[in-house]
C-alpha cells in the first residue's frame, strides 16, 4: 500500500512540475490557415466544452490585436455526451504584409475569466512575374557609411518626403482648380437601364485588352454601386463593402424585398474581389473576371425584379438617405483634407516612432529581451511552502496548478503553489513550484528529474540531453541539479527550437521545492541571467535536523 502511494506521489510531482512549464489551454484555439494574402480572410476558432447549464461569453470586437475582424460569426453548439462544445468564428484580416501574432483572447465561463492561446498569422505580398522585369547588373560593393552619413542620410530623406508631400498638395490643389471633363450623358429613365448601358459601356471600352484589370473592376463596382444607390436609396458610392451589405439587408427588409442570401453572397463576393484589385494589387484570371462581370449583371437584374413597383418610396425615407449620403460627401472631404496632413506629419515622425514601436510590440509578445532584463531592476522575493527565496528580473506570477492536476491529488497534498515569468516561447522562463505534503515521505529527486524528462517528451521535445549532480545551497540544503539541451517545437511558428534548461529539486520530509530555468540556447545574456539567479537561491528547511 505505501508503494502505491510513493508511485502516486512520484506521478503527480513529475507531472506537476513537467507541465508546469508547457501546460495546456482549456480553451482549444485554432485557425483554418496560418498564411493569407493581404485582404484575404483567415477564420479564427475558438471552442469551450461545457456543461448545459454554464455561461459562456466569447469575446467581441472590431479588431484583435493588429488584425481587423470582419466578421463575427454566429456560436454553433454540438453535443457530446453529457457536454456541449461551443464553436464561435471570427473572419480576421490584415492589408499589411508581415507576420502578426493574434493574441490571447478572454473567455469568460460562469464568471471565471479564462485566455486562448495566441496565434501566429503570416500575412503576405501577391507575387509578381520577375519574368517580365529587367535584369541589372550586380552593383558594386558599397562602403561602409561613417556615423555622421546616417544623419546625412535621416536629413535627406525628410527633405525628399517633404517635397514629396508639397508635390501632392500643388497636385490636388491644381486638380480642384481645373474645370471637370464632363462625362458623355447616357440618356435613360430607370436605374436598371443606366446600369445595363453603363455595363454595355464599359465592355466597349475594352479595358481588359490593354491589361487594365485595376480600372475594370473600379468602374464594375461602381455600377453596382451607383445602381443600388439610386435603386434602392441608400449611400452606397461612399460606404466600404460591409457597410453596404448591411445597408442593403435592412433596407430590403423595410421595403419587403425577397431576396435569397445567394444575392448578397454574390454581390458581396465580386465588390470584396474589386477591392483586392483595386488596394492589393491582385489580379484574378480571364474566367474569374467574367464570372464577376456576369454575376454583377445577374444580381442587378435581380434587385430590380425584387423591388415592389406598386410600393412608392417613402418620403421620410428618402430624406433619410439624401441627409445620409449628404454628411458621407462632408466627411470624404474632411478625410481629403485631413489625410495630406497626417501624410507630411506622419514621414517627419516615422523614424523615431519605428523604434518605438518595434521595442513596445516585441516586449507585448515575447517579452523583455535577456539584455534588458539582465540590465534591469532585480526583485528578491519568497514563494510558496516550503518557501524558496530567490533574485530575479522581475516579479513571478502565481499560477493556477488546478487546471493541470487530476482532482484526486490534492487528497495528498496539503498546500501547492506554482509561480512563472515569461513566456514559453520567449526569451527566458523561470518557473518555481512548491509542494507541502501531509503525511511526512522521503522524496526520491532523481525519480522527479526522470518523471520531468517524460513529461517534456510527452509534450514534444526531443533530443532531450540530460546531466545531473548533486547540488548544495548556501544554507545547507541538499538538492539535485538536472541540466541539459533539447529541441521544442515553437507554439507560433511551429519550427524546433534549441533550448538550455536547469531543473533545481529539493526534497525535505514533508515538502519540495523545485526550479526550472529556460532560454534559447546561445543566447550571450542568459547564462549571466541563470548564474545570478542560481547564487541568490535560499530554501526555508522544514527540517532543522538536516541542516548542516
Amino acid at each position: 500500500m505505501r508503494a502505491k502511494h510513493f508511485k502516486q506521489i512520484y506521478a503527480v510531482l513529475a507531472f506537476f512540475m513537467g507541465c508546469a512549464v508547457f501546460a495546456q489551454n482549456p480553451i482549444k484555439t485554432s485557425v483554418d490557415s496560418t498564411k493569407i494574402k493581404i485582404g484575404a480572410q483567415a477564420n479564427l476558432i475558438l471552442k469551450a466544452t461545457v456543461k448545459s447549464k454554464d455561461r459562456v461569453n466569447f469575446p467581441e470586437g472590431k479588431v484583435f490585436g493588429q488584425l481587423e475582424v470582419l466578421e463575427s460569426y454566429p456560436i454553433d453548439t454540438v453535443k457530446k455526451g453529457d457536454t456541449y462544445e461551443l464553436v464561435k468564428k471570427y473572419g480576421l484580416t490584415q492589408f499589411d504584409s508581415g507576420r502578426y501574432v493574434i493574441p490571447r483572447l478572454p473567455v469568460v465561463i460562469n464568471n471565471k475569466t479564462l485566455q486562448s492561446d495566441s496565434i501566429a498569422l503570416e500575412v503576405n505580398n501577391i507575387k509578381v512575374d520577375t519574368l517580365k522585369q529587367k535584369l541589372y547588373d550586380i552593383k558594386p560593393i558599397a562602403s561602409q557609411p561613417s556615423d555622421n552619413a546616417f544623419w546625412l542620410w535621416l536629413l535627406g530623406g525628410l527633405v525628399v518626403a517633404g517635397a514629396v508631400a508639397y508635390g501632392i498638395w500643388w497636385y490636388i490643389k491644381k486638380r480642384k482648380s481645373q474645370p471637370a471633363k464632363k462625362k458623355e450623358e447616357i440618356k435613360v429613365v430607370t436605374p436598371i437601364e443606366k446600369a445595363t448601358a453603363h455595363l454595355q459601356d464599359l465592355e466597349k471600352k475594352a479595358l481588359l485588352q490593354q491589361g487594365a484589370v485595376k480600372e475594370y473592376y473600379s468602374e464594375l463596382a461602381d455600377i453596382a454601386r451607383l445602381y443600388i444607390e439610386e435603386a434602392i436609396h441608400i449611400p452606397a458610392m461612399e460606404s466600404t463593402t460591409s457597410e453596404l451589405i448591411d445597408a442593403m439587408r435592412n433596407a430590403t427588409q423595410k421595403r419587403k424585398m425577397l431576396l435569397k442570401q445567394e444575392t448578397f453572397e454574390q454581390l458581396e463576393q465580386v465588390l470584396r474581389t474589386a477591392d483586392m484589385v483595386k488596394f492589393a494589387k491582385s489580379k484574378p484570371l480571364d474566367f474569374e473576371i467574367e464570372q464577376d462581370r456576369s454575376r454583377i449583371e445577374t444580381t442587378i437584374v435581380v434587385i430590380d425584379r425584387s423591388i415592389p413597383v406598386d410600393q412608392p418610396d417613402d418620403e421620410n425615407t428618402t430624406q433619410a438617405w439624401m441627409e445620409a449620403k449628404r454628411k458621407l460627401e462632408e466627411a470624404k472631404r474632411k478625410r481629403k483634407r485631413r489625410n495630406l496632413i497626417i501624410a507630411v506629419a506622419s514621414v517627419v515622425v516615422f523614424l523615431g516612432a519605428f523604434f518605438l514601436a518595434y521595442t513596445t510590440v516585441r516586449s507585448a509578445i515575447y517579452g523583455k529581451t535577456t539584455k534588458e532584463m539582465l540590465e534591469g531592476n532585480w526583485v528578491k522575493s519568497e514563494y510558496g511552502v516550503p518557501g524558496v527565496t530567490l533574485e530575479t528580473p522581475d516579479v513571478l506570477e502565481r499560477m493556477d496548478p488546478s487546471a493541470i492536476l487530476p482532482k484526486d491529488s490534492y487528497a495528498l497534498f496539503k498546500d501547492m503553489a506554482m509561480f512563472g515569468y515569461g513566456k514559453q516561447f520567449g526569451d527566458f522562463y523561470i518557473m518555481v513550484a512548491t509542494l507541502n505534503l501531509k503525511e511526512p515521505k522521503q522524496v526520491d529527486l532523481n525519480t522527479v528529474i526522470d518523471g520531468v524528462i517524460k513529461t517534456w517528451e510527452a509534450q514534444g521535445g526531443k533530443d532531450i540531453l540530460v546531466k545531473s549532480e548533486e547540488y548544495h545551497t548556501p544554507n545547507g540544503i541538499t538538492g539535485v541539479r538536472a541540466f541539459g539541451t533539447m529541441a521544442y517545437p515553437d507554439p507560433l511558428t511551429k519550427q524546433s527550437l534549441k533550448l538550455s534548461y536547469e531543473v533545481y529539486v529539493f526534497g525535505q520530509e514533508q515538502g519540495m521545492q523545485q526550479i526550472v530555468l529556460l532560454h534559447k540556447d546561445g543566447d550571450e545574456y542568459a547564462p549571466k541571467i541563470v548564474e545570478r539567479i542560481k547564487n541568490s537561491i535560499e530554501m526555508r528547511n522544514l527540517n532543522p535536523q538536516q541542516q548542516q
